[in-house]
């Protein structure tokens, strides 16, 4: 954990402007604000458990059905990644609707296709679709932790390239 702590903050020292500058009024003092965020990087985590173990499933499922010993068998790890969806999909419906609530108030619309909240749909589209598959198709193992890995794409595109790379309402870190 320790070299990438420290790899990110290189990251942050080399990328990031080292001054700080007032919120914009839309971001100042609201409590649904942070009801959202809070919401979403708690969806992202759970996620982000989802992708871990979709990684290490992927590693341990061989031909000799446990590569590494002391790795969980490759069915555990399906499993896990199967209930952390099952926490992070609804905290992110949950972020969604909270960023639209405080839309409204904030820009006196609900939803305006800004790209974070395309890419925050799109992303729940591919969960929605993994549950979709596991649930009423069966899918499970290699299909199944593939499809989180790209989910998980989604995930970093819709918290990292939109926010640096595309500009719209949400691009406020100002690099």
């Amino acid at each position: 954990m320790l070299p990438g702590a420290v790899a990110m903050m290189a990251v942050a020292l080399l990328f990031f402007p080292p001054d700080v500058t007032p919120l914009v009024p839309a971001l100042q003092a609201n409590r649904i604000l942070g009801l959202h965020v809070t919401t979403m990087m708690l969806a992202y985590s759970a996620l982000s458990i989802s992708f871990g173990a979709s990684l290490l499933h992927l590693a341990q499922a061989g031909a000799s059905g446990r590569r590494f010993p002391r790795l969980p068998e490759a069915e555990t790890l399906g499993e896990i990644a199967y209930w952390s969806v099952l926490v992070g999909f609804p905290l992110l419906t949950l972020g969604i609707a909270l960023g639209a609530y405080w839309a409204n108030s904030a820009w006196g619309r609900y939803w305006g296709w800004d790209p974070k909240e395309t890419s925050a749909l799109l992303t729940w589209f591919i969960y929605a679709g993994y549950l979709h598959a596991r649930g009423l198709r069966g899918w499970e193992g290699k299909r199944a932790a593939w499809l989180l890995v790209v989910a998980f794409a989604a995930v970093l595109f819709t918290y990292f390239a939109v926010n640096f790379l595309i500009s719209g309402l949400h691009s406020y870190s100002g690099v």
